[in-house]
């Protein structure tokens, strides 16, 4: 993949309109954030964060970047936050050229993945669901009404490998596969409903591949050598991907490397 051409096909050099990441003041969220600011074809970021997060690297890219980074405090679970990041999206006249929901949750200090079916608990479950699926949807939600019928972008949600049905050989994992499988249903969902509402969208699932993040630190020693990747090469790969795409392949389940995933 290249980065020669900007999501409206014209040469790169050319600033384009928003870029949007959700979760992205840690791990590849926050890579995404650095990877688009430093780039002169870009001419703004906006990156939500939880209201409750450490923004110590967020801080400082602001103080580097000025205006070109917006910093936005965004809680899927509240209507108010939700309500307030809505408007701010209705206050961008050019509109959102790229969209990524990069927010997840597979564990914490409480909810681990599940080895086994005894290990399901139905309160781990439904958090895994509001975060890892409702909260990506309701993002969407949010972010469609603000773009014009004729306006070119992508929306992305980071899903996982683990959610394609087809792919499951393995078992375990039933919250987090479970929670991004119904991710991936949204997507497609949304895709088929944006062919007639916003025909020139792509909405498209796509898989980051393991990166070394908090998020899969405790899971690493399982982890073949050399598919390990940093958060930066990780940022730059999905952004050829997203940057490549376009309406025609709206409802696509995408690995990192640009290849479908079976659902």
């Amino acid at each position: 993949m290249t980065r020669s051409n900007d999501l409206n096909g014209k040469p790169q050099g050319q600033p384009q309109g928003l870029r949007l990441v959700v979760g992205g003041n840690r791990g590849i969220g926050l890579a995404l954030v650095e990877a688009q600011l430093g780039r002169s074809d870009v001419s703004k970021v906006i990156a939500t964060h939880r209201p409750t997060s450490d923004l110590t690297r967020l801080v400082q890219l602001k103080h580097l970047f000025g205006s070109k980074l917006h910093l936005q405090s965004l809680d899927v679970t509240s209507d108010k936050s939700m309500q307030d990041f809505g408007r701010l999206l209705a206050r961008q006249p050019a509109g959102i050229e790229l969209a990524i929901h990069a927010a997840g949750l597979l564990h914490d200090d409480t909810i681990k993945p599940e080895k086994s079916l005894s290990q399901c608990n139905p309160a781990h479950l439904m958090r895994m669901f509001e975060v890892n699926s409702i909260g990506p949807l309701m993002v969407a939600s949010a972010l469609l009404p603000t773009q014009g019928r004729d306006h070119r972008f992508t929306f992305a949600a980071l899903s996982a490998m683990v959610g394609s049905i087809g792919d499951n050989r393995l078992g375990g994992w039933y919250g987090y596969r479970a929670s991004k499988t119904a991710l991936n249903q949204f997507i497609k969902t949304m895709a088929n409903e944006c062919r007639i509402k916003h025909p020139r969208a792509a909405i498209v699932a796509i898989h980051p591949g393991t990166t070394d993040t908090d998020l899969s630190r405790p899971f690493q020693k399982n982890v073949r050598p050399g598919k390990l990747y940093s958060p930066e090469q990780t940022a730059w790969r999905l952004l050829d991907v997203l940057e490549s795409i376009d309406e025609t392949r709206s409802g696509e389940f995408f690995n990192w490397d640009g290849s479908t995933i079976p659902w």
